[in-house]
């Protein structure tokens, strides 16, 4: 009796320190939120007429409350996750690699933060993901980094490496690959033709999705001027036009428009993505950013359900130079799921990026913010190939976009689709290596294989490669180009720091971010760190954080660490064994 007296004292106590810390963390986003609450303006103008011959009523479904349940740890691999149909794709870690055997790494570029923020979404509510559903490099590119801008428009984006220890393993590196795309005044971002798809079936009536969906879409409205088109699409039951190309300077009809929407009905979003491409397609802006933005909650569970054919559908359309952004809004619950792995491959396969918009605060960093990186693209099929030198690596590791991994031959495949960049997006990508000489090799050399001496000798046949750590190469299509074009660079052991701290803010704050996401995912490869070291790093690295983003997830960082250790007080002995 006094031990389970004792294990239910100290899990009270630890649930008692989260909800003080995720509380602290809700007032700074409540008050931040109201300095951003848009102006309200007349209403008294008409919407359009939905062109919609009828709407199913689901009035038993229309409200959809998400609760925090007790959930059994081995329900969540090690953590408490959520009970609902939420469907979250479980990744397959990157393993180590032999540089010996498999020199090359080829992977696409990723810009989407829709997982930092559904991770953010659910440690508030008291849960941590689940195991490997975590996208560790959306973590990552959630924040923006101060690299180089590029010195002309001719090569869209910068290049720069950073290489110094890791703080995941003893005797390993870490090195850092970021990009930095020319940046655009939203006053020269150029006309725009947006098709805002929005979705209003009944389980959108909660705070957190359709009256949340209305405030970020009139955020995005007064960014927008006359010389951009506007048109809005809703999918319940059946589909319908709310407005059909008003310029985009109309806020007033905008908004009317907007306060008129209620949530009813099922969920027949392909219907509305096939309305919204026409629409797009009426409107079309020639050497204009032509877009269509899915706001939803969910899955698609009505009309056509064929989730490979809607990601066929939004690919081919993109060819067409109709792009689509997805922003997810609420998590399912009971009959009802939140689909972030649909939002998250439509998106990638549409020339486009996906964001969940959990706060009002979201809204403005994606649709004020960084408006110019969501409307503009500047660079399409942006490819990176990193080949490492086996005279001087021994092991690597990439870091995430394990969902985001190519061929190497894609490389050099135009015909091959790849990530975009936007306008002032920055890309981080994360590289742990282990050099010949690390004592905390992980593989044994090969009895029959060349000795690493005759791979030295050999490389000693170019010595101007024989102290490169590795060759970076980069391929992309400038817009309007089919053709790819090629940059590359030398790493060179040179830029090795000594010691972690002498790392740049952004260096040091990437890696504390990409290490909590490990964490979160239990990736067995990461074994000298832990949530006390990361947030010291993180609080070492803030930089001068304008918008308080790094200071938010300091908070996180502390939070789940509180909510790591009830799973340990919970069941110990079956913390980090692998499933």
């Amino acid at each position: 009796m006094n031990n389970t007296h004792k294990q239910l004292t100290s899990s009270a106590l630890a649930i008692v320190i989260s909800a003080i810390i995720i509380s602290g963390c809700a007032q700074e986003s409540k008050d931040s939120a109201k300095q951003s609450q848009p102006q309200s303006t007349s209403k008294n103008q008409p919407a359009s007429k939905i062109q919609s011959a009828s709407k199913t009523d689901s009035s038993a479904q229309a409200q959809r409350i998400v609760s925090s349940q007790h959930v059994s740890v081995s329900d969540r691999n090690f953590s408490l996750a959520p009970t609902t149909n939420d469907k979250f794709e479980s990744v397959v870690q990157n393993g180590n690699m032999v540089a010996g055997e498999t020199p090359v790494s080829t992977f696409s570029i990723d810009v989407d933060t829709g997982s930092y923020s559904t991770t953010r979404r659910l440690i508030n509510q008291g849960q941590l993901p689940t195991k490997n559903t975590v996208r560790v490099e959306e973590l990552v590119n959630y924040f923006s980094y101060d690299y180089p801008v590029p010195t002309n428009t001719e090569q869209p984006f910068s290049v720069n490496t950073e290489l110094a220890p890791s703080p995941y393993n003893a005797d390993t590196q870490l090195l850092r690959i970021g990009l930095k795309g020319f940046d655009v005044a939203p006053d020269k971002l150029g006309a725009s033709n947006l098709v805002l798809l929005l979705d209003v079936s009944g389980s959108m009536s909660s705070a957190d999705k359709l009256p949340l969906l209305k405030q970020a879409m009139l955020m995005l409205s007064q960014q927008l001027s006359a010389q951009d088109k506007v048109s809005i699409v809703v999918y319940a039951g059946a589909s319908g036009v709310v407005l059909d190309g008003v310029a985009g300077n109309d806020f007033s009809a905008i908004k009317t428009a907007l306060s008129q929407l209620n949530a009813q009905g099922g969920t027949n979003g392909s219907q509305g993505i096939q309305l919204a491409y026409q629409l797009a397609q009426k409107h079309f802006i020639e050497n204009g950013s032509n877009r269509v933005i899915l706001a939803t909650d969910g899955d698609f569970n009505l009309g056509m359900t064929d989730h490979q054919q809607l990601v066929d559908f939004v690919a081919s359309q993109s060819k067409k130079g109709i792009g689509l952004s997805t922003l997810g809004f609420g998590l399912g619950s009971g009959s009802a799921s939140y689909n972030d792995h649909l939002l998250e491959q439509l998106s990638n396969k549409a020339n486009g990026q996906y964001a969940f918009i959990d706060t009002l605060n979201e809204a403005r960093k994606v649709l004020v913010d960084q408006l110019s990186a969501t409307l503009l693209t500047i660079a399409h099929d942006v490819k990176v190939q990193i080949e490492f030198n086996p005279a001087v690596v021994s092991e690597y590791r990439l870091i995430g976009y394990e969902n985001r991994l190519l061929n190497r031959s894609d490389f050099n495949n135009d015909a091959v689709d790849a990530g975009e960049i936007g306008a002032g997006h920055t890309v981080t990508a994360l590289y742990e290596i282990r050099y010949n000489d690390s004592h905390n090799r992980l593989v044994d050399p090969l009895r029959y294989a060349a000795t690493e001496s005759t791979q030295i000798d050999d490389a000693k046949v170019h010595p101007h490669t024989a102290n490169e750590v590795a060759y970076l190469k980069l391929r992309y299509k400038a817009i309007g180009e089919q053709d790819s074009q090629l940059i590359t660079y030398p790493i060179n052991r040179e830029q090795q720091l000594t010691h972690l701290h002498q790392a740049s803010d952004d260096f040091r704050f990437a890696a504390a971010v990409a290490g909590f996401g490990q964490l979160l995912n239990q990736n067995n490869y990461v074994h000298d760190t832990d949530y006390a070291k990361l947030i010291t790093l993180a609080e070492s690295a803030m930089g001068q954080d304008r918008f308080g983003y790094r200071h938010e997830f300091v908070q996180m960082l502390k939070t789940a660490s509180v909510l790591d250790k009830q799973v340990l007080m919970t069941e110990p002995e079956t913390r980090w064994v692998s499933q």
